[in-house]
């Protein structure tokens, strides 16, 4: 199948898909600020740069899409034009996130992946998860 617009189009259209600051970002900070947390935003220091991290708790978070991190739901669908391009780009995706979690676990953090289909129940997940380790610290 070819594609319905022409490049020029398409290279605008990919170039507007945000990196930070997505929708799905916004409603884990508004939650865990909701509930008393406060965090850092895509710190560099951090393996992966996550989304969010707390430092308080060596916790990194992930608000991964499930179309670029391949969660495997109905929302990570391979296109069916340039399909070798995107297979290519999808794992290259993969492989960096896991590496990503290796030096994460390796510096002695923790990480939470939230995918956008799960939300908000990841993100109430999360919330609770941090308030037991909250209560747990005293």
């Amino acid at each position: 199948m070819t594609d319905t617009v022409t490049p020029e189009v398409r290279s605008r259209i990919m170039a507007a898909v945000k990196g930070k600051n997505t929708t799905p970002e916004l409603r884990v900070r508004r939650a865990l600020h909701a509930a008393g947390f406060r965090f850092r935003l895509h710190r560099k220091d951090i393996p992966g740069r996550p989304d969010l991290a707390l430092p308080r708790y060596r916790m990194a978070v992930f608000v991964h899409g499930c179309f670029w991190h391949w969660h495997g739901c109905r929302r990570s669908r391979m296109p069916a034009s340039n399909a070798d391009y995107w297979r290519a780009k999808i794992e290259r995706n993969i492989n960096r996130d896991a590496r990503n979690r290796a030096a994460l676990e390796s510096q002695g953090w923790d990480y939470a992946i939230l995918w956008e289909c799960e939300l908000p129940a990841a993100a109430e997940a999360l919330v609770a998860h941090l308030a037991q380790l909250r209560e747990a610290a005293g």
